[in-house]
């Protein structure tokens, strides 16, 4: 039976969104790994960009921030506030007005930042379909959480389906949703957020990288593998990199 995944309370998946003190050099960096630039809007009032491959969108920032934050894009932020309120969501931030670009923000229990834009901030890019980046295909987001069994409740509030945990590659617990798939590890496996790329080609794929130059650091422990590997982005976004079966 396939699993059902309304979309979240927060809405629609928009961005991982990055802070960077270069933008040049992560629009660089995206680009040689085969993402496409997005056309952005003119809502946000600081140096922004966003790169996808046509599943995942990246937007890189030039100013303070928290740094990841996974945004979302709702309408009518402000009739959703009693949603939040009941789904136990404290916020950190409310920005909600006539004259300005009404945005929330909140956290999970391990500190993981979250933000839900009013309205979207760039276009989507058109990708022929199959169009593959060189570091694989997105697979998920992988968040560090102490606690799984926390950090499932918390996400389930915002609308995410919980799977069964998942031992291999390495051990971590699955959430779906309708545009967005997360996962939880370990902090010992890895203290950061990971995008999580696979192919089935992946160690062809890891040989093309390190042609082009781009430095490729060993995957954590448990994930030790010849065709596995770690991609830091310049902001220090960490792109795990694993061989798939198929």
């Amino acid at each position: 039976m396939p699993v059902s995944t309304p979309q979240p309370l927060p809405g629609r998946f928009h961005e991982f969104s990055v802070a960077t003190g270069d933008i040049r050099a992560c629009v660089e960096f995206y680009e040689r790994l085969g993402f496409t630039q997005a056309a952005t809007g003119d809502a946000l009032r600081h140096p922004y960009g966003v790169l996808s491959d046509g599943r995942l969108y990246i937007g890189v920032h030039q100013r303070r921030m928290p740094s990841p934050t996974l945004t979302f894009v709702r309408a009518g932020l402000r009739d959703a506030l009693t949603q939040f309120a009941a789904a136990g969501i404290e916020l950190t931030a409310s920005h909600l007005g006539e004259e300005e670009f009404n945005e929330l923000a909140f956290s999970d229990p391990f500190g993981q930042a979250l933000a839900v834009l009013e309205a979207r901030t760039y276009s989507p890019v058109a990708r022929a379909r199959g169009e593959v980046p060189l570091c694989g295909e997105f697979a998920h987001l992988s968040l560090p959480a102490a606690d799984f069994a926390a950090a499932q409740a918390f996400w389930e509030r915002l609308g995410f389906v919980a799977l069964e945990e998942v031992q291999q590659p390495y051990r971590h617990q699955p959430l779906v949703s309708d545009a967005l798939d997360l996962a939880f590890h370990a902090p010992a496996t890895l203290a950061q957020p990971l995008l999580v790329f696979t192919s089935p080609d992946m160690a062809a794929r890891l040989a093309r990288l390190r042609e082009l130059g781009l430095a490729l650091s060993p995957p954590p422990r448990a994930l030790a593998h010849a065709a596995n590997a770690l991609l830091y982005a310049p902001d220090g976004t960490a792109l795990l990199l694993l061989q798939s079966e198929d």
